[in-house]
């Protein structure tokens, strides 16, 4: 049997998340002593292991607590476990295209940067400024204009009157 401190060294994880994870349901065969002391048998250490790569996999402790209880069920359950996992896979695919989007814009914007540093280009990265320099430079701007720049000005003093 082993400790908290010992199941913690064991499995890689820290020693408050072995107890949060046991808190939440997570490692069924976990063991208390007279002194309601956690103890770890071998099979507690496995479920440990186990819930590391669901965490690693990006589940959340609820989805993990479904998969352990699936787990306990049986092999019957196999097929549901399955379908957690591609949905978790489908997830992270989505994620990664969202990160994949986020990088091409931060290259951009980093290239737009070196130019404004070595002056080839005019700084356009401040919105503060975008009034003054839209008048100049609309080409670069994908904010749209104000709508009192695109309403005509004969609209606009209806509009105030």
């Amino acid at each position: 049997m082993h400790t908290v401190k010992e199941a913690a060294r064991l499995t890689g994880l820290t020693e408050h998340a072995v107890r949060f994870y046991t808190d939440k349901g997570l490692i069924p065969s976990v063991r208390r002593d007279e002194h309601n002391i956690r103890l770890f048998d071998d099979e507690s250490i496995d479920w440990l292991y186990g819930v590391r790569c669901l965490k690693q996999s990006g589940m959340s402790i609820e989805t993990m607590k479904t998969y352990v209880d699936l787990c306990l069920e049986g092999d019957s359950t196999v097929f549901r476990r399955a379908a957690i996992m591609q949905e978790l896979k489908e997830h992270a695919i989505a994620e990664l295209e969202e990160a994949k989007r986020r990088i091409a814009h931060l290259e951009e914007k980093t290239a737009l940067y070196q130019a404004v540093l070595e002056q080839r280009s005019v700084d356009t990265t401040n919105p503060g400024s975008w009034e003054r320099l839209r008048k100049f430079h609309g080409d670069v701007f994908y904010a749209p204009a104000p709508a009192s720049e695109k309403t005509p000005a004969s609209e606009r003093e209806k509009i105030k009157s």
